[in-house]
């Protein structure tokens, strides 16, 4: 990465990708942290062993082998009950935010109630379900669904963010898994602007949208007699018996609060034994909160608290053995395999990456679950941020069958219609992967996400600001917004807009073709400090001895540096 001295730190520095926050160090390090992290092994080798060291050997690896596989068992299964938390804190709403129709007849609120509702249930597969059982209601039109698949497309993604956290006390492990989460976010949210504006554009245009198009061409021909309730559901049947012993949610409830049932007006989200409310549903097996007095939302919260602690455990715990375990030649030369590339056939690499990540999340039902195991591996740098993004573009393809299977599941008069938005996830994660994949300059989001990972791993604080920010501050501040009228929207998100959309076309011609900037705007450095630099919120969160290990490392007088992002992603040094 290119580096430039300045007295004060930009943070809309010149840059290829945005705007960019200075970082203050110290001292500048010549070693790549993107790089793919070699191990150096100590220990005794194997022909100077004896025969009782050797056991030893041999029995304390198949030992963190199977502590590993235990502790990625547990970690899947905090990930259901922390599913399990949001669903019971969010409540009714989880189900009546699909359920707006007035409000969603704003693309732009669709958006939004799609990003909210898909982190309330934490599971977009739950939420495209819901979505498309409304269409097959008629409750909504395929129309007014598409711009909430894409918002759960943006909403599945907080979990992986999520867990990126648990390794935040190791500055360079977050900074490459906090990217590795992130270029999960940055993707979606690249191909939602892009597919958004153009279905905002040819909406009124031709009358429908690009993605309702395609897809309806897709279901033109579509035998209406073929319905099927098949299901794979791997994962389910591996948790579900230690994640049964302690909840067990009605998926029902929320179908039913989504499409405005009235037998399910003041049903419980925890499954009844002998049902719950309409349909008799047989407890699977005893559980821990089964027939509680207590209130749905008190549950949710004390089971926050148990699958982050089993979550952010397991993850350290885990984390730690891979470190122990990825030493060594045979460690190196396995990093090395899977980073590699195909010989004679580079090319062909990433889009085998593709197709594994599309089955493995096909088999495991769950994107979140698949990129979420892959984070630790990215933050002890056994794999590179261009190996996992063809991984998460293939996840988000395998999360799709959820929906198609879901459509087929519907009554023969609606499966035209429920098809036809499970076909609309499709097409925009396939659609997403054409723009952002196949031309190597089009993979904006490698670069952006490693940029993120730099000032994350400066600030750490903001990496928890953004989070907050992306997955719940801005969709409510739409959604309040939106209460207030069309109008009020407008008269905020336009300005908005144009800011957001100025200052990057400026920062572009900053660093590619100055000349044409008037003086002034070729740098911002006639703006306050604290709106071109994270260093102000700093010095003040610094102060605070509960957020002093998430603002910069040591106290020594710093040096502020631009970073900018090449257009080479790998390129040069980098700040440490």
């Amino acid at each position: 990465m290119e580096k430039g001295f300045s007295k004060q730190g930009d943070l809309l520095s010149n840059a290829s990708y945005g705007a960019v926050i200075s970082n203050p160090m110290t001292q500048l390090s010549t070693e790549d942290p993107w790089a793919i992290v070699d191990l150096v092994d100590d220990s005794k080798k194997w022909k100077d062993m004896t025969t009782k060291e050797k056991i030893f050997r041999v029995f304390g690896n198949g030992l963190k082998i199977l502590s590993a596989v235990s502790l990625l068992y547990f970690f899947i299964c905090s990930l259901d009950l922390l599913a399990s938390a949001f669903r019971l804190i969010s409540g009714k709403t989880a189900g009546t935010i699909f359920r707006q129709n007035k409000l969603m007849q704003n693309p732009v609120v669709g958006l939004m109630i799609g990003i909210l509702g898909t982190v309330l249930v934490q599971s977009s597969s739950t939420s495209t379900s819901i979505v498309v059982s409304m269409v097959g209601t008629n409750v909504l039109t395929v129309g007014m669904a598409i711009p909430i698949i894409m918002g759960s497309n943006i909403g599945t993604s907080v979990t992986n963010t999520i867990v990126s956290f648990a390794q935040i006390g190791n500055k360079n492990e977050f900074r490459r898994a906090f990217a590795g989460a992130i270029v999960h976010d940055i993707f979606n949210w690249l191909t939602v602007f892009v597919l958004f504006t153009v279905e905002l554009i040819c909406q009124p245009i031709f009358g429908v949208g690009y993605l309702e198009w395609l897809s309806g061409i897709a279901v033109g021909k579509i035998n209406s007699s073929a319905s099927t309730d098949g299901e794979i559901n791997i994962l389910k049947e591996i948790t579900d018996p230690v994640v049964g012993l302690v909840i067990q949610i009605d998926q029902n409830v929320i179908k039913g609060w989504a499409n405005d049932d009235p037998n399910y007006e003041n049903a419980s989200l925890i499954r009844q034994c002998g049902g719950n409310i309409t349909d008799p549903i047989p407890c699977e097996g005893i559980f821990l909160f089964e027939n509680t007095t207590i209130k749905d939302w008190s549950i949710g919260l004390i089971l926050l608290a148990i699958s982050l602690f089993v979550l952010c455990g397991s993850m350290i715990c885990l984390v730690k053995i891979l470190n122990s375990m990825m030493k060594g030649h045979i460690a190196n030369v396995i990093k090395h395999i899977v980073n590699a590339k195909i010989p004679y056939l580079p090319w062909l690499t990433g889009y085998i990456a593709l197709l594994v990540g599309a089955g493995m999340t096909f088999i495991v039902r769950s994107s979140s679950v698949f990129t979420s195991a892959l984070n630790p591996l990215i933050g002890i740098g056994f794999i590179s941020i261009e190996r996992v993004y063809p991984l998460t573009l293939g996840s988000n393809v395998g999360t799709t069958t959820t929906a198609l299977l879901a459509a087929f599941a519907a009554s023969p008069d609606a499966l035209h219609d429920t098809l036809q938005i499970a076909l609309v996830h499709l097409f925009f994660n396939v659609t997403g992967i054409l723009l952002f994949y196949p031309i190597p300059f089009m993979r904006l989001p490698i670069p952006m996400a490693k940029f993120l990972g730099d000032v994350t791993a400066k600030y750490r604080w903001f990496a928890i600001v953004s989070l907050v920010g992306m997955f719940f501050v801005l969709p409510a501040a739409v959604l309040g917004l939106s209460v207030a009228g069309t109008v009020a929207l407008q008269c905020v998100g336009i300005p908005f807009l144009i800011i957001i959309v100025a200052t990057i076309v400026i920062n572009v011609l900053q660093k590619k073709s100055p000349a044409f900037l008037p003086p002034v705007l070729r740098n911002w450095m006639w703006l306050p400090e604290f709106c071109r630099s994270l260093e102000p919120y700093d010095r003040q969160l610094s102060r605070l001895s509960c957020c002093n290990r998430f603002s910069q490392d040591g106290k020594e007088k710093t040096v502020n540096v631009v970073t900018e992002i090449s257009s080479k992603p790998l390129s040069g040094e980098s700040v440490p």
